[in-house]
């Protein structure tokens, strides 16, 4: 694989307006050692990374400045372009970021000046009456309040002027909105533009220190009267159904944080919300200023959207957990989850029903949020046993098979957070067996295996509570999820659940005791299942174990696989006859005990669980077992021991002298595949093993170029990387030879498609410039025979494409086909005679059945393929 070549960054380019350009100019000096003489030098580069190496050495330059310099007129003006340069630049300009970090470490005497210029230049933005700069203006005000001193020291200076802006802006936007009705591109620019305003809007109050204070909540102050349009506005675009529902959400968020940072004092903000949200204002009763902002929510019909988004506001603004609200929050909370019941049984539209269940799931956050500061007036009206909990667990059992994913998400998390809070309301008490926890998991396990929520909600209550008390309901629930790992939809599924719960049991089991005899037990309920499912289980249900669960249990449990052997080895060597509890070696419908244990270990080897090869041939599995799984009835058997031999996590891994043996040994016997699948694994399989030589082949020739005399604690061999070399060589010597051997005269088309194929892998693999590997492939293939081969017509196309990447690597390399009839009754229509010596003349001569010489005789061509 080719190496990923690293983006570059993209800058672009700061650029000034003449007049600066020549103020510049005009102070920059002789030597060119000033700031003036620097920031011309900047502007005049046209690569934008340049430029960042010059905006970093503007602080430095100052810094060598006394305090008299703040006086200079070089230095004014400088920052004075300093501002306007900052906003010119874009959000997504790097540069941006770069000049605001540089400025933010001015020296102390120079902030005054520097702040005055920037307040200066963010008027000139902020008298801008183009509708269409009015975004730019208003990135300038997100990115002057990120991280950004003289940017938030600006905005405070202008903070009446920014908040007159922003109302104005999102007045305008809407306007034009409307008369852009049908051109959607404009549209879905101008909607982009509103959502930033009512954001930066947002990002104003909650962080501009003005608004700490009372000083400018007079009604007479504009501070509090752009304040008030504000509202006013938000509380418009709620109810607008013609604007994008992202713009009314936040416009919900909005008008909740406004009247926080305005309604005085806080202790009464619950009530008020909650009798918004009930539709229960007492207009008598609510200051004038709400009343003239939010009229349409006090006295007019509020949608059902409008009311949804002021619920998502009341939770995401309102502080639930410091108790600033006294104790009216409690109430607010309660009457907040009544109102999203009466929406949930309302809203239809499949947004709004997205809405809904992030809302309700993060009404389950404050709700915890609000027990964890201690209130126990709310612990009867939130543990398990209340209604507000049960409405809660219908909305899960209806949701949880939704057809959206993000919404199942919601279902997942509402669920979680249900079993917190009813664990927070019976704090102190024993949980186990608490009965509210005792029937809900005997009424999920009551529930068919099918339904996808059921392992879901599982996985949960195994977090909350722990496994061993939910195996003490029902000890067969490992078997019963495995049983149901046939159906692939239900599969990922099933994985997951498990994996929470062995990893679960393990934990339980090391905490209750220091012995190491709880392993026994773990084995018995988790591993011993599996077993059973990959020795007795039908063929899918094997297939998906192997896939999904037994990679999971052996990386959480590695040492779980000598236990597996152990069992699987007992029931494979016991007699037939005797009562077993696998089927021991399997037959051409089953695999076994054999095909179980084979899958194990090359699921073992292929995902880095063994330690190396040679250790695993000595103690976990001997070469008669690896044989018998060689030449096994069953056709997947066969295929799990090749690619226990083939496949490994590490590429260069050394192919030891034990596999290369049982390779040569499964390749006389399974050449014949009938199955076309079956051959293909087994040529991809070689393939890989070819691959593993050819790149370990590469470390050991550097290691015997290297001369290397001292051998590492974990070197990739134990004997001299020489003699690996030679072993590599005598076994694709051998391979090819057998290979060849198969294509005798007579041989059936599978033996011959197949050797073929692996053939060309051969070639393909080791099709390398001479000199970068030891292992050439003239050195492992020898052509001093001559082969006769007998092909049908359409064979000639396996053939030859073979043939043509196998001789290109060899120089002088000619092709001589000769046509001519041999008169030979018993021979195939097509008798291809191939003499093959490197570096020299190949002939092909086909002979046709019936014909004479004279026929073919024309077509006789000579080919110079190098």
């Amino acid at each position: 694989m080719g190496v990923k070549k690293k983006k570059e960054m993209q800058v672009a380019v700061l650029t000034i307006c003449h007049q600066d350009l020549e103020t510049l100019k005009s102070f920059a000096d002789v030597e060119g050692k000033n700031l003036a003489s620097l920031l011309l030098r900047c502007v005049q580069l046209t690569d934008g990374v340049s430029q960042i190496h010059y905006v970093k050495q503007i602080v430095p330059l100052l810094e060598k400045v006394d305090e008299n310099g703040v006086c200079d007129p070089t230095i004014q003006s400088c920052l004075d372009i300093l501002a306007g340069i900052y906003l010119s630049l874009s959000l997504k300009n790097p540069l941006k970021k770069v000049l605001a970090s540089s400025l933010n470490s001015l020296p102390e005497f120079f902030l005054p000046e520097a702040v005055h210029r920037f307040t200066s230049r963010l008027q000139e933005e902020l008298n801008t009456t183009d509708l269409y700069s009015y975004r730019k203006v208003i990135d300038n005000i997100s990115s002057c309040m990120e991280n950004f001193n003289l940017g938030r020291a600006g905005v405070n200076n202008l903070l009446k002027n920014v908040l007159h802006f922003l109302q104005k802006s999102l007045i305008e936007i809407v306007e034009e909105n409307r008369k852009c009705a049908g051109n959607h591109i404009i549209q879905t620019q101008l909607m982009n533009d509103l959502l930033v305003g009512i954001r930066v809007s947002m990002m104003l109050v909650q962080k501009v220190q003005d608004f700490q204070g009372n000083l400018w909540k007079a009604s007479n102050s504009s501070i509090w009267q752009n304040m008030c349009g504000l509202l006013s506005i938000f509380t418009k675009f709620l109810s607008d159904d013609d604007l994008l529902q992202t713009v009314q959400s936040t416009s919900g968020l909005a008008i909740i944080l406004f009247i926080k940072t305005m309604f005085h004092p806080s202790e009464k903000i619950p009530h008020l919300i909650s009798s918004v949200l009930l539709h229960s204002v007492d207009c008598t009763s609510v200051p004038e200023w709400f009343m003239s902002s939010c009229r349409s929510l006090c006295c007019g019909n509020v949608s059902g959207s409008a009311v949804l988004f002021l619920c998502q506001g009341t939770l995401a603004m309102l502080d639930w957990q410091n108790g600033s609200m006294g104790r009216s929050r409690e109430a607010l909370l309660l009457d907040t989850a009544h109102v999203l019941f009466t929406l949930s049984s309302q809203i239809k539209e499949p947004t709004l029903e997205m809405f809904l269940s992030r809302i309700m799931a993060s009404w389950t956050n404050s709700a915890i949020q609000v027990l964890e500061s201690s209130s126990p007036s709310l612990r009867d009206s939130l543990n398990g046993n209340s209604s507000i909990v049960g409405r809660l667990l219908e909305y899960v059992y209806t949701h949880w098979e939704h057809p959206l994913d993000a919404l199942r998400h919601q279902t997942k998390i509402m669920f979680k957070n249900l079993l917190q809070m009813h664990r927070l309301t019976v704090e102190g008490a024993v949980l186990v067996p608490d009965p509210f926890f005792v029937k809900l998991t005997e009424s999920l396990l009551r529930l068919e295996w099918h339904i996808k929520g059921k392992y879901m909600c599982l996985g949960c209550l195994v977090e909350c509570i722990g496994i061993e008390h939910i195996l003490a309901i029902d000890k067969t629930i490992p078997s019963q999820i495995l049983e149901v790992m046939g159906d692939q939809s239900l599969v990922p599924y099933a994985s997951d659940l498990l994996e929470t719960m062995f990893k679960n049991h393990k934990s339980h089991l090391k905490s209750q005791t220091a012995e190491s005899s709880w392993i026994d037990q773990w084995h018995e309920t988790w591993v011993s299942p599996l077993l059973f499912i990959l020795c007795e289980g039908n063929l899918d249900q094997k297939s998906y174990v192997i896939d999904y669960y037994l990679p999971k249990l052996l990386s959480y449990s590695p040492e779980s696989l000598q236990y597996m052997v152990k069992i699987l080895q007992t029931s494979i060597d016991a007699k037939t006859g005797q009562e077993q509890s696998f089927p021991s070696l399997g037959s051409c419908n089953s695999r076994g005990a054999l095909g179980a244990l084979m899958a194990c270990l090359r699921i073992a080897r292929a995902h880095g669980h063994l330690q190396s090869a040679t250790d695993t041939w000595e103690n976990l599995v001997s070469g008669a077992r690896i044989k018998q799984g060689l030449i096994h009835q069953h056709c997947q058997v066969r295929i799990d021991t090749l690619g226990l031999l083939c496949e490994s996590n590490r590429s260069t891994e050394i192919v030891s002298m034990e596999e290369m043996q049982w390779i040569q040994f499964f390749i006389t016997y399974n050449l014949n595949s009938q199955s076309p699948g079956v051959r293909q694994q087994i040529c991809s399989l070689l393939k890989k093993l070819f691959c593993r030589i050819q790149e370990s082949s590469q470390v050991l020739y550097k290691l015997e170029q290297n001369k290397s005399k001292h051998e590492p604690e974990k070197e990739l061999t134990k004997q001299h990387p020489s003699v690996s070399l030679q072993q590599y060589k005598n076994f694709m010597s051998s391979i090819c030879n057998s290979l060849f051997e198969a294509l005798f005269p007579g041989s059936s088309y599978s033996t011959r498609f197949s050797a073929l194929t692996i053939l060309g892998s051969i070639a393909e693999v080791f099709h390398v410039p001479e000199g970068k590997c030891l292992i050439m492939l003239w050195e492992i293939i020898f052509f001093q025979n001559i082969l006769i081969l007998h092909f049908a017509l359409f064979e000639v196309s396996v053939l030859l494409p073979f043939f043509e990447v196998l001789f290109l690597p060899c120089n002088s390399c000619l092709y001589i086909m000769k046509f001519a009839s041999k008169g030979q009754k018993k021979l195939s229509p097509f008798s291809l005679i191939i003499i093959c010596q490197p570096q020299s003349v190949i002939f092909m001569d086909y002979a046709y059945y019936g014909k004479s010489s004279s026929s073919y005789l024309p077509n006789l061509f000579v080919a110079v393929l190098r």
